[in-house]
């Protein structure tokens, strides 16, 4: 039994939510095969090769797969999976490898295992459902499981320790489908939201774009963490799109999260509260925040927070 797992990379090397991706190709057996796709992937494919636990690293590189088109990287799996037949093919429950799973999982004619929290066993996994709320127990009998797997379950894999043999694969030709235009990326100095470990989240509460500014982010200055908000906050236009935390944004479990202003609707609780600790600042004492609290104070955030930064 041969497990492929399907890394995401930046120029300098493989993206976190890859290492906790491998974590649960471990636990469902078997040699581990990753797979690097891109163009000049030398260097991710070597940082791939280091990881504890991966037998063989895959590089397919070509100018067909620089941008990542969902299309060519589908295709690109296929053709793996036609040649070496695995077991298991896991991609990490992001934007990107949302994107491709069900392509795969649609043209092997197989049922996708989405957003996985543990492995029971080879053919049995659990995922969340009812935003968190419950946890499905779910057994496959087809004889290749595509997976994506939330990578707030399941912990990093060594990055160091490995050595596994780097293989080349011949690129798969462009699909036709679709046609890469541009990319606009947000630059920051701050940790990225998924992979931060300290993150700080403003609410509607705080009232204004401009109030956010002003209380979140010297709080955030001070604990070098990333900002997050509510889906209410991004809605209401107090903050950016990607800094949203919850079942429609981003999935987040840091070793700090500081909500605030936030009253813990059901979707932004599943998107946070797998973090280690969770301190809720909320003047309404009876916000469903506080019941996945580790610590909650019961203050104005307009007091609290400014208050907080000047102890710290």
């Amino acid at each position: 039994m041969t497990v492929l797992v399907i890394a995401e990379h930046n120029p300098a090397g493989i993206r976190p939510a890859t290492l906790n991706t491998i974590t649960a190709a471990q636990a469902c057996g078997g040699d581990i095969h990753v797979l690097v796709t891109g163009a000049d992937v030398g260097q991710a494919a070597q940082a791939a090769a280091q990881v504890a636990g991966v037998a063989k690293v895959l590089t397919a590189d070509g100018p067909t797969l620089a941008n990542d088109l969902a299309e060519n990287v589908a295709a690109q799996v296929l053709a793996l999976q036609s040649a070496n037949n695995y077991s298991h093919i896991l991609f990490a429950a992001t934007a990107g490898g949302k994107n491709v799973a069900p392509r795969v999982a649609a043209k092997l004619d197989v049922a996708q295992i989405s957003d996985i929290t543990k492995v029971v066993s080879p053919d049995t996994f659990e995922r969340p459902i009812y935003a968190g709320n419950a946890i499905a127990t779910v057994q496959s009998a087809d004889p290749v499981k595509v997976i994506t797997v939330r990578t707030t379950g399941f912990d990093a894999a060594p990055a160091a320790g490995g050595a596994a043999a780097v293989e080349s694969v011949a690129a798969v030709a462009d699909s036709g489908k679709s046609v890469f235009v541009s990319r606009e990326t947000t630059k920051s100095d701050r940790p990225e939201l998924t992979a931060a470990k300290i993150i700080v989240s403003g609410g509607r509460a705080l009232g204004s774009s401009e109030k956010f500014q002003e209380v979140m982010i010297p709080l955030a200055d001070k604990l070098g963490a990333a900002v997050g908000a509510s889906r209410a906050a991004v809605d209401a236009g107090y903050a950016p799109n990607d800094w949203q935390v919850g079942q429609t944004g981003k999935i987040v479990a840091p070793q700090l999260y500081v909500a605030c202003g936030i009253s813990g609707a059901i979707q932004h609780l599943a998107g946070m509260k797998d973090s280690k600790v969770i301190v809720a600042i909320n003047k309404d004492e009876e916000a469903p925040i506080f019941s996945v609290a580790d610590y909650g104070l019961v203050a104005d955030l307009f007091t609290a927070v400014p208050e907080l930064v000047k102890a710290l």
